[in-house]
Parts: C-alpha cells; structure tokens; sequence
C-alpha cells in the first residue's frame, strides 16, 4: 500500500489539540489492515517528520438511525495515535 492508503485523514478535536500541544501526539485514521510499522513510515513520508511511537486502536462504528426506522451502522475504523520526535510538528489548517 502507498501512503496515501494507509493514511486516511487527520482527526481536528479538542483532545487533539491539546494532545499535541502537550505531548507532541497527532492522531490519525489509518487503514484498518494497516500495522504499527506501516503506518509510522506513512506518516514519516507524508509530513517529513520523524515518528517515535505509534499507539493503534479500532474504534467500532456506531449505530445511526435518520428519518426513518430502519437502523443502519457507521464503518469500523482504526485511529492511530503518532508521538513524534521533540521539535517536529505537523502543521493543520
């Protein structure tokens, strides 16, 4: 897979935020198939930083029902979250 695969998009949140002002932790939403040594080489191709740790977690989808009766699920995804090296960053705007 390329990294454009692996790495979906960039998760905005509050948590997010502050995780990265404290900690240096982005979180991102990688492909579910991808593991921990993949998705550290994706994001150290894409942002030109260098990566110290990868935490990966699956977030189950949620159920969700709108205007109708019949329920229907949001997709499975995995969140990674990156720890990079003291003085990198990731610009998001």
């Amino acid at each position: 897979m390329n990294p454009y695969e692996i790495i979906k998009t960039v998760r905005l949140t509050e948590k997010g935020t502050r995780q990265g002002e404290k900690y240096n932790q982005y979180t991102v939403v990688a492909d579910r198939l991808a593991r921990k040594p993949e998705i550290k080489k994706a994001v150290e191709t894409l942002f030109k930083v260098k990566v110290t740790r990868v935490n990966t977690l699956n977030v189950r989808g949620k159920a969700r029902r709108q205007r109708t009766h019949q329920a229907g699920r949001t997709s499975n995804w995995k969140k990674a979250i990156v720890t990079l090296k003291d003085g990198d960053k990731i610009i998001l705007t």
